[in-house]
């Protein structure tokens, strides 16, 4: 199945916390096939806390939807994430933005990722590799999805350099 994933961190270096979690995807049953370039973008939300470094990644697994959510919780377990309140820092997070074009609604997991077409944060990256790929249930391009998005936070790509 064809994946893609939101990542970000706020917490300690967010491009090597990334990597980290980009590689341990490939150790457990998700091949990362590309990812996005590295953004720093403002906190949604909570906004009294560090900018965050997100990217977007495209994957293959064979897990189960189900199965790639204990995986991610599992990787930001391990690399220091403890869930405190909602939008608190972190220094790992992994959303689950599209499984193919499945729909999930389960009381631990929504795919499409529910507040994927509110978030420039994962709209300019999943645009950046996927300009076409379709939301199933809006029927809308990442690309549509930005222009029609409310949220004007700033998103800005980082230089390699940084990255």
């Amino acid at each position: 199945m064809r994946v893609y994933l939101g990542l970000g961190s706020n917490l300690g270096n967010g491009v090597a916390q990334i990597r980290r979690a980009l590689d341990a995807l490939g150790g457990r049953g998700c091949r990362v096939l590309r990812t996005s370039s590295f953004y720093r973008t403002e906190p949604a939300g909570v906004r009294d806390q560090p900018w965050f470094t997100n990217c977007v990644a495209e994957a293959e697994t064979e897990l189960s939807p189900r199965a790639l959510l204990r995986t991610a919780k599992a990787i930001e377990s391990l690399m220091g994430r403890r869930r405190k309140a909602p939008g608190s820092p972190r220094p790992l997070d992994i959303d689950i933005l599209l499984y193919e074009d499945e729909v999930v609604h389960l009381p631990s997991l929504e795919i499409p990722h529910p507040r994927m077409s509110e978030r420039r944060f994962v709209l300019i990256p999943l645009k950046e590799l996927a300009p076409k790929l379709r939301h199933p249930n809006l029927k809308k391009t990442a690309s549509e999805m930005l222009r029609e998005t409310a949220d004007r936070s700033r998103v800005n790509r980082m230089r390699q350099d940084e990255s």
